[in-house]
């Protein structure tokens, strides 16, 4: 079968671990904070923060945007952990519809949801594709909310605004397996709040002041076991087996994203004169989307689905409206769009190492379907 994503993993990704595992030094250290650093300036942010997951990364997030025991406004057509974190933090989802050709939150709809509750609005960049942050901005800045970036698909990808992720108060990706960087599992929240930093380095490490590595000199060697716990965190710290992959895989990512574009540009050609197919939509301010995945529209998805499972190519539906859950059914915010359009989506395969003959078979099998 050909799967719909695939990491993208070879000799240096397997060399950094071995250097890893021979220093002697595993947990969270010295490569964790080199990812870190360099994750920072890749971004174009002052901080960044490693985690043992993107879930982690959104749970601090929002609860260093102090959200607890107000609404926070998101979107239905997201991986549930977008609203589970808004759930942790004892805030409440309140649903925005989505735009039915980008599958992103509707910023024309948010301002209708503001309330005195409300205290942030969360976005995805769904499919590495941007939100109009533009207008979410505004918005935001109008009602002084703050802004929380999901950039779980959308590492590397762009706005005009700048990075995806690092244009709003606070940024989440995922490095899981799938994911454009990936080191198995894994994710990084970003910030230019010193003050925030300072937070998100002690929650995600249960509380306590100073790390284990910081508690090193670094010159003499000497080690001090001394610390504080200031309040209650997590251990939601990543280690530096996960960071040294994330290290050569941010090295990578430019150019594993180029892949993912031109793949999605061969797709888009190929079905680009069917008007039977949706296809996703490229706005002026998408500078560079991360192309996480491929996602077409069709009425037949289920007929597709099955179509192509028996030509031995795997598929995906990103994502059922998290509000048709039944434990998210009872929070406001109605979404016809959402409710609507994703009973027609349908992911196909994309990862760096996809081969031609591999799309190549994938749009003909697409194209003999919808004839």
């Amino acid at each position: 079968m050909i799967p719909v994503f695939r990491p993208c993993m070879g000799e240096a990704e397997i060399k950094a671990v071995g250097e890893v595992l021979k220093s002697g030094w595993i947990g969270l250290g010295p490569k964790t904070r080199e990812f870190e650093e360099k994750f920072a300036a890749y971004m174009g942010c002052k901080y960044a923060v490693a985690m043992n997951s993107a879930t982690a990364a959104l749970h601090l997030a929002m609860t260093v945007m102090e959200v607890e025991g107000g609404e926070v406004i998101t979107t239905p057509m997201t991986f549930v952990s977008t609203n589970h974190a808004i759930l942790y933090t004892n805030a409440e989802p309140v649903f925005c519809d989505i735009e039915p050709d980008t599958l992103n939150m509707d910023a024309g709809k948010i301002e209708a949801l503001v309330t005195e509750k409300t205290k942030a609005i969360a976005v995805v960049h769904y499919g590495g594709y941007a939100v109009d942050m533009d207008r979410v901005l505004e918005i935001a800045k109008r009602h002084n909310l703050r802004v929380v970036e999901d950039a779980a698909h959308a590492c590397g990808g762009e706005h005009r605004l700048g990075k995806l992720g690092a244009i709003g108060d606070i940024g989440c990706y995922s490095f899981h397996a799938v994911k454009n960087l990936s080191t198995g599992d894994g994710g990084m929240v970003t910030t230019d709040d010193p003050a925030v930093y300072a937070r998100l380095m002690k929650l995600r490490w249960v509380g306590i002041s100073k790390d284990t590595w910081s508690r090193e000199d670094k010159s003499t060697k000497e080690y001090s076991w001394y610390y504080n716990i200031e309040e209650l965190g997590y251990k939601y710290h990543m280690n530096d087996i996960t960071a040294a992959i994330g290290l050569v895989q941010l090295e990578k990512l430019d150019g594993m994203n180029r892949r993912r574009a031109e793949i999605s540009k061969m797709y888009t050609d190929a079905f680009s004169s069917r008007k039977k197919i949706g296809l996703p939509v490229v706005k002026d301010y998408m500078t560079r989307p991360a192309c996480h995945n491929y996602v077409i529209k069709t009425e037949d998805r289920d007929g597709l689905n099955a179509c192509l499972k028996q030509k031995g190519i795997s598929t995906g539906v990103h994502y059922i409206p998290n509000n048709n859950y039944d434990m998210y059914k009872k929070f406001r915010g109605a979404t016809p769009v959402a409710g609507a359009v994703w009973k027609k989506l349908l992911t196909l395969p994309l990862f760096p190492d996809l081969k031609r003959e591999e799309t190549e078979l994938i749009t003909s099998s697409v194209l003999d379907f919808i004839k």
